[in-house]
């Protein structure tokens, strides 16, 4: 059923509303389709590359906006909608750690996890579950997802094809090594300097 999904998800890449359709995918991947937007934006960016920072811009707005509803569906409707949801993709136990860590580093949580492959609507649906500063979570989904798309949109538009393969394979550590220089460059600023 997945290998269907994704297969789908990349044939609405090739339509003519494809932008229409990534917007759309974008925007319910972050509370609750399993498929990352990712899979049309490669295809649409190598299709045309003078379109890649519109592209990445429709998914950052439509992910951002898709994470509200999750952040919603948590707030509100947790234990309706967001415990059978996180149930879905077996991340009960690791959304219990979530709660614990929200405390101290809820929007460094969602900037980090909003990077990597981690199925974003866990993250999106935990903040609204436990309440996270809704101005924090805003301002982390937005550097985040910015960061992980116009990033995978930026190297296709300048290296092309050769580059799909080392994205498609690093993508995960690329996204945790960003990560690690950023939060390592604020505790400089924080406690050094």
């Amino acid at each position: 059923m997945l290998r269907r999904l994704y297969d789908f998800t990349m044939s609405l890449a090739a339509r003519p509303r494809a932008k229409t359709f990534i917007g759309g995918v974008a925007f319910i991947e972050s509370s609750l389709f399993p498929i990352p937007p990712d899979v049309m934006l490669i295809p649409m960016v190598l299709a045309n590359r003078a379109q890649a920072w519109r592209i990445a811009m429709i998914c950052t707005v439509c992910s951002v906006l898709g994470g509200l509803l999750g952040y919603l569906i948590g707030y509100y409707f947790f234990e309706l909608v967001g415990e059978a949801i996180i149930g879905f993709y077996g991340y009960e136990e690791k959304f219990a750690g979530f709660r614990d860590g929200y405390t101290e580093w809820g929007g460094w949580i969602v900037a980090f996890f909003g990077l990597t492959p981690f199925p974003y609507k866990v993250i999106t649906i935990a903040s609204g579950a436990v309440q996270l500063n809704l101005a924090v979570f805003i301002a982390a989904s937005v550097l985040s997802r910015s960061a992980r798309f116009f990033l995978v949109a930026g190297l296709l538009r300048y290296f092309g094809e050769p580059i799909q393969m080392f994205i498609e394979k690093y993508l995960g550590l690329l996204t945790i090594l960003f990560f690690v220089l950023l939060f390592g460059s604020f505790v400089v600023l924080k406690y050094v300097v």
